[in-house]
């Protein structure tokens, strides 16, 4: 299975042209579209995603992870392989928080690209080939060389911020939720969210906190856009208050 996580959006034609080249490589691997609205150009909040979205894939599965500002530049391309998973980016960051919390974790830079490649699209002409490879079970030791850690290694802890905002209006956080005592109080935006397990829990249009189904604190308004009617948007500093 090839997992595809990008800033690339679906309005555009990149996901199509990635998709075609895994075809090209591994037309017999199953390809899902995980999240193509990752916050444009964030490596930061992508890792914070990616760490989270990752255990709840099967083991063996290549997350192919494209937010990827510096493209073209001198940064890296890399592989890594981490809690049973392949991951297939760039060097800046965007991986890092999934190696940093599976002790397993081993790194390669990619050493390769082919005589045609776009400056601008690695995602395509690089990372789309690597990625079948290893999914198809040819690892390619021909276009990596092992190196000892990344280039770019973002901070593996909580991140207390809001990383992603959905079509609901519901913000994601980097802050992991276990542990937290549900009488924590969480402010955002100058709003106070208290702790409910599940919409339901919670009166229409009422605001509350909860670790969403990949273990982030998420914050919510029952059948209302907590994003529109309090002004949360990415980056958003998030306020933990556990009790005495």
């Amino acid at each position: 299975m090839i997992v595809l996580f990008s800033d690339f959006g679906t309005r555009d034609p990149y996901v199509g042209q990635v998709k075609a080249r895994i075809h090209e490589f591994a037309p017999a691997q199953l390809v899902v579209d995980l999240l193509h609205e990752a916050p444009d150009y964030n490596a930061h909040a992508g890792a914070h995603l990616i760490a989270a979205f990752a255990p709840g894939f099967p083991p063996g599965t290549v997350f192919m992870c494209v937010v990827d500002p510096g493209v073209g530049t001198e940064r890296h391309g890399v592989v890594v392989a981490a809690g049973g998973h392949w991951f297939v980016g760039p060097d800046n960051g965007l991986l890092s928080i999934a190696a940093a919390r599976n002790a397993d974790a081993r790194v390669w830079r990619i050493n390769w690209q082919p005589e045609s490649t776009s400056a601008t699209f690695h995602g395509r002409d690089i990372f789309a080939v690597i990625a079948a490879l290893i999914a198809r079970g040819e690892f390619p030791d021909d276009k990596l060389e092992t190196v000892s850690r990344l280039d770019v290694e973002f901070d593996a802890g909580d991140l207390p911020r809001v990383i992603y905002i959905d079509h609901y209006g519901n913000a994601w956080t980097g802050q992991r939720a276990a542990g937290l005592p549900q009488a924590t109080r969480i402010v955002a935006a100058g709003a106070e969210f208290r702790h409910a397990a599940t919409f339901g829990a919670v009166g229409k249009g009422e605001g509350f906190w909860f670790g969403n189904s990949v273990g982030l604190l998420e914050l919510a308004i029952n059948r209302g856009n907590a994003a529109e009617r309090l002004g949360l948007k990415l980056g958003d500093v998030v306020q933990i208050y556990k009790p005495n």
